[in-house]
């Protein structure tokens, strides 16, 4: 019977410790909700119209080796 409650023991101890957890976890109170930072995101400067298309010179470009 020493035997078992010996080999019990570890078991025990990693239980209450899981349940300690468990339960600070639970309890805790709820952090503030996060509020926008001050830094807004930066906007790609647009405004630009310059053609989206490159030039063709008449010859078909391959990346392929």
């Amino acid at each position: 019977m020493v035997i078992v409650a010996c080999l019990m023991l570890p078991m025990a101890a990693l239980a209450l410790y899981g349940m300690d957890r468990l339960e600070d976890w639970l309890t805790r109170t709820p952090q503030a909700p996060r509020q926008a930072r001050r830094r807004h995101l930066r906007l790609v400067q647009g405004g630009k119209h310059e053609s989206l298309t490159r030039p063709r010179n008449g010859q078909a470009r391959s990346n392929a080796a």
